[in-house]
């Protein structure tokens, strides 16, 4: 079969011939620099015939071919070439192989990595450089599988200006010669095909930038990676994940429209709880699945909403300088224990929203940041491409491939991992390119505007499909300005989300609450000035770990007053809340009043518990979810004008609002809410309908920590009318209180 007499020669130390490998190529070889290697390395037919075979292995003695399909029949003893590392083989003609390498350190039987034909289709490569491939994490990235009958991991990686890649980790002691990588053109996706590799091998990769830099990167779309302070990327286990929640995703489409009550408690994973206390690790997936799970369930709350977990490098950061867009943190498990985590929240039928940040990534040297020796996912213009508050890099979605990437990061999570809704973090950034920014620091766009029309089409574009593909999934936005049609249809011209964050409902109210009441009569529109635009968007009430950090105190501490009036203004500004037209954002902690600023370096206050106060606030907050999930009329209508009526909103002297809110089928309930620290006897209220108002809510009730000034119950609705209504009831209002009461 082969030509054994100049191997045998070149094994006693004469180099095998190699007419064709020119010096240039050897040396670019040896020197890792080589952009082409499948070129120059493997099998190839030559044009006299038979095969030229050139095996690349840095370090090692010898190497022997075998047999694939029978490996002790020895093919071939390439010999050594001129360049080290390299040995050659002429056979007749080719068939399946084996290398038998011996290194200083044992021997191995491997295949050989170029002998594998292309891996990506070229219809893959299409979708990427068009920026509509909607599955990228199934496409780059690594995946273990089987090629040509052999077991091993496909890598590909997205790097169109760089000079050479290749795939580094302990199983070729990251030596960038060893695995270099095939460029697709003119895709610009580097493609490779390591035998034998399995699941949890950890990798990099090694590229030559297009600067002629050695750059060693983190995988964009790895699917698992190592926890920080380490920054490997880590072959995924392909294992199928075994679900349960299809009742829940058949249902969700009901239980997220816009009628369903929705309550989210908000929570920063690594550090709800931690083993031991504020020093102990964190807690994992499986182990948060089973105290987490039950506490949401028993405080009444119907989502979860997770601070990012996309893999990030600082912890400090929160998750919002994400690297990984594909990969949850390694912090707390693998991505099969984060789906068993978000399928044991749907079987006990709580939904999960995300966190998502497509607005920029850090500057982390081993991340996206010049990834090819280029600006390939940031804007190349500071003024575009770096986001000043955040010293981060800010997206460049005008590239069709950046803005690819992130459509399929957004599809993977609700898709993959069944998550519920995405909250699109920071998109007021996003939408404008002089946000933050001085003038003459900015470019404006193509019409001189300040508008980000790039970022305008991919969020279009995003919550489009979205809306196609994953039924039931919910997108949200955290918009801080008064950007018009967010939640509009795109077809309308909105942006199309779901959902919005009220941010400025957040600011006025909290900033109210924060006044002496002696005060509060000159704020009192803070108190009611969102019912002006209530209607414009589909708002979210969001009071978020936003809220309770960089010195601005926790909840109960923006409250003024003794500690008795602190608890009192707690509850009934949570009792406003959860009654206000909206759906509902807490941050963990404030369910019970903790008194710490929230860091994510401890878990919150439990201990807190203990005190009959705070734990009166947790039993408060769990009586509202019930309430707002079992009365309709506090949320059936929360987008409809005629879902709420004022009944009094001007009693600016007294501090006090009353309102109605109405189910689709007229039923009624009234909320009165008294915000200063007097008891207001005999206070009269309009009510449409006469004959007995229970007292169906208390937040002065003693279950709670309050005073128990109430009303013994109910009260008869009487002539005469008051407030535009036909007749009246005659109150004792609580101080610092808020009662929810409902017709007999």
């Amino acid at each position: 079969m082969s030509d054994f007499s100049h191997i045998e020669s070149a094994a006693a130390g004469t180099a095998a011939p190699d007419r064709e490998l020119d010096e240039h190529t050897a040396q670019a070889l040896c020197e890792g620099r080589h952009g082409d290697p499948f070129a120059v390395l493997g099998p190839h037919e030559q044009p006299d015939g038979g095969v030229i075979l050139r095996v690349w292995l840095p370090g090692a003695i010898g190497v022997e071919v075998l047999s694939r399909e029978t490996p002790a029949r020895l093919l071939a003893r390439p010999g050594r070439s001129r360049l080290p590392g390299l040995f050659v083989a002429h056979l007749d003609y080719i068939e399946p192989y084996l290398l038998r390498v011996r290194w200083p350190w044992g021997e191995e039987v491997v295949e050989d990595p170029y002998s594998f034909g292309l891996l990506l289709g070229e219809l893959d490569l299409y979708l990427i450089g068009e920026g509509t491939h909607r599955r990228l994490g199934a496409c780059l990235g690594a995946h273990a599988m089987s090629v040509e009958g052999v077991a091993g991991v496909r890598f590909a990686v997205w790097a169109p200006n760089a000079r050479r890649v290749s795939v580094i980790g302990e199983f070729n002691r990251h030596d960038g010669r060893r695995h270099l990588m095939r460029r697709r053109h003119p895709s610009g996706v580097w493609e490779l095909f390591i035998p034998r590799l399995a699941p949890g091998a950890v990798y990099h990769y090694e590229l030559i930038g297009a600067d002629g830099q050695l750059l060693h990167k983190a995988d964009p779309v790895a699917l698992a990676t190592q926890p920080p302070p380490l920054t490997g990327s880590v072959v995924a286990d392909p294992a199928p994940i075994e679900w349960r929640d299809d009742e829940w995703l058949a249902a969700r489409p009901l239980r997220q429209a816009s009628e369903a009550p929705i309550s989210i408690y908000e929570l920063h994973a690594a550090s709800w709880r931690r083993h031991g206390g504020d020093d102990g690790p964190c807690y994992s997936w499986r182990e948060l699945a089973e105290s987490l799970i039950p506490y949401v369930s028993e405080m009444g709350f119907t989502h979860v909403e997770l601070l990012p977990i996309m893999e990030h490098p600082f912890g400090g950061s929160w998750g919002y300088q994400p690297l990984s867009q594909f990969a949850p943190s390694g912090r707390f498990g693998s991505p099969q224990d984060f789906a068993a985590f978000v399928d044991a929240c749907h079987v006990a039928g709580i939904g999960v929203i995300l966190d998502w940040v497509p607005a920029h990534f850090p500057t982390d040297p081993h991340g996206l940041a010049r990834f090819d020796g280029t600006a390939l996912y940031e804007y190349s213009h500071p003024f575009e491409g770096f986001h000043q508050d955040w010293n981060t890099y800010i997206y460049n979605l005008g590239r069709r491939e950046v803005h690819g990437f992130l459509l399929s990061s957004a599809l993977h999570w609700l898709r993959e991992f069944h998550i519920d809704g995405l909250r699109v973090d920071a998109v007021a950034s996003m939408l404008y390119r002089n946000y933050s920014r001085r003038e003459g620091e900015w470019i404006p766009n193509r019409y001189g505007g300040q508008e980000n029309l790039e970022t305008i089409d991919f969020l279009r574009h995003l919550n489009e499909v979205v809306l196609e593909e994953v039924s039931g999934a919910v997108m949200i936005a955290e918009e801080s300005t008064a950007w018009p049609g967010v939640t509009a249809p795109v077809s309308e011209g909105g942006l199309g989300f779901d959902w919005k964050w009220n941010m400025g409902w957040m600011h006025d109210t909290l900033s109210y609450m924060g006044q002496d009441p002696l005060y509060r009569s000159y704020h009192h529109h803070q108190m009611t000035f969102a019912m002006v635009y209530a209607y414009s968007e589909r708002f979210v009430l969001p009071i978020s770990h936003d809220e309770v950090v960089h010195g601005k105190g926790s909840l109960i501490t923006r409250m003024p007053g003794d500690r008795w009036q602190q608890f009192a203004g707690l509850r009934a500004y949570l009792t406003f809340m959860w009654t206000h037209p909206g759906r509902k954002l807490l941050f963990m902690g404030c369910e019970f009043g903790q008194w710490q600023e929230w860091s994510h370096d401890r878990e919150i206050d439990w201990w807190l518990l203990g005190d009959a106060g705070h734990a009166g606030v947790q039993h408060l907050v769990r009586e509202l979810n019930l309430l707002y999930r079992t009365l309709p009329s506090l949320h059936e209508q929360d987008d409809r004008p005629n879902g709420f009526e004022w009944v009094v909103g001007d009693d600016a002297h007294n501090s006090v609002l009353a309102w109605l809110r109405w189910s689709h089928d007229g039923g009624a309930t009234l909320v009165v809410v008294n915000l200063t620290p007097r008891v207001l006897q005999d206070y009269t209220v309009g009510v449409p309908r006469e004959g007995r108002w229970f007292e169906r809510f208390n937040s002065d009730s003693e279950l709670y920590g309050g005073s128990n000034v109430g009303n013994g119950g109910g009260v008869a609705a009487r002539q005469p009318r008051a407030h535009g209504q036909p007749c009246s009831l005659t109150l004792t209002l609580p101080p610092l209180g808020a009662l929810i009461l409902m017709p007999g």
